[in-house]
């Protein structure tokens, strides 16, 4: 009987190789969804997720968007049934079905969610890798809002950088240097990764063609100087330096109503300082910081005027 069974699976691999050479998608794509349920039957995970990412992969490449857009869905539902762990070939071949499937098509989004889902093993918020990939998917296709919104749980802060330097000196005035770099800094000490605050700081201001050649701290933008003493202040566990520079650097500060919103949950965070009711933002600082993790908060969108004072270090003693 077992034998029988698999001389039907080769006849059934056999038509579906002829439809896909003759370019009968339709029918092909009812074959791989037949094959698709006898293996799950069978538990042949491995054949099966080989069988679903070739599919999808011959689809796509084809032009049969919504056909390998539902093989891609049902290659990540069969990644959880199986209960495989998130590694680095499987996020490589999610990322490359990401990448070929059109983005018009609704579908999209939703087998991105299964992924991220299926990818949430030791992290809440999906597997860095993953992030990380379909981040670099969005900047080859200039949507930098969802490029960064991945890129936030990356734990890549140098690749992140580089794209916030090309989106600065592609689409940004000269004055927002630093605004482009701050958002991205304090949204990082929000979700409590200094790692990645410091590693995009780092290597945004190392790296970018106009601040580079400054050898700073101190450099000329005020802003740049606040994210450098506020790192150094999250380091120290230092409270009072946090509020001196709130203080110091009020007027930068301000350029961006966001940024008092996200400074007063870096307090509490990172220092424990509760802001008092009656002086809260009028915007959640919960509701602020989600609105410009999912895109509502567009730094380049910022006003171009340069507001600023000294770039001098505040006494922090």
């Amino acid at each position: 009987m077992a034998a029988r069974g698999e001389r039907g699976v080769v006849r059934v691999l056999d038509k579906l190789e002829a439809s896909v050479n003759s370019g009968q998608y339709y029918e092909a794509h009812q074959m791989y969804r037949t094959l698709y349920f006898r293996y799950l039957s069978q538990k042949k995970y491995a054949d099966l997720l080989n069988l679903l990412y070739k599919g999808s992969t011959i689809l796509l490449q084809r032009d049969q968007q919504g056909s390998g857009a539902d093989l891609a869905i049902l290659l990540i539902d069969v990644l959880t049934k199986s209960e495989t762990k998130p590694c680095e070939e499987w996020i490589e071949k999610i990322a490359k079905l990401f990448e070929i499937m059109d983005s018009s098509i609704p579908e999209r989004e939703s087998y991105l969610t299964n992924a991220v889902k299926w990818s949430m093993d030791s992290n809440k918020k999906g597997h860095p890798l993953l992030h990380k990939k379909i981040a670099e998917v969005y900047w080859r296709e200039s949507d930098f809002t969802s490029a960064h919104r991945h890129f936030l749980h990356s734990c890549d802060g140098s690749t992140y950088a580089t794209m916030l330097i090309e989106l600065h000196t592609s689409k940004g005035l000269k004055s927002e240097i630093d605004l482009f770099i701050a958002q991205a800094v304090l949204q990082f000490l929000c979700l409590r990764n200094i790692q990645m605050a410091t590693e995009t700081f780092n290597k945004y201001t190392g790296s970018h063609p106009t601040i580079k050649n400054e050898k700073g701290p101190p450099f000329l933008f005020p802003l740049l100087n606040f994210l450098w003493f506020l790192l150094r202040a999250i380091e120290q566990r230092h409270a009072n330096q946090f509020k001196i520079l709130r203080n110091w650097y009020a007027i930068s500060i301000k350029r961006d109503p966001n940024y008092s919103v996200y400074l007063d949950n870096i307090g509490r965070i990172w220092f424990g300082i509760e802001v008092p009711p009656n002086n809260r933002n009028s915007t959640s600082v919960f509701g602020g910081l989600l609105k410009s993790i999912i895109g509502d908060a567009d730094s380049s969108d910022e006003d171009g005027d340069f507001m600023g004072h000294s770039a001098a270090a505040p006494d922090l003693d």
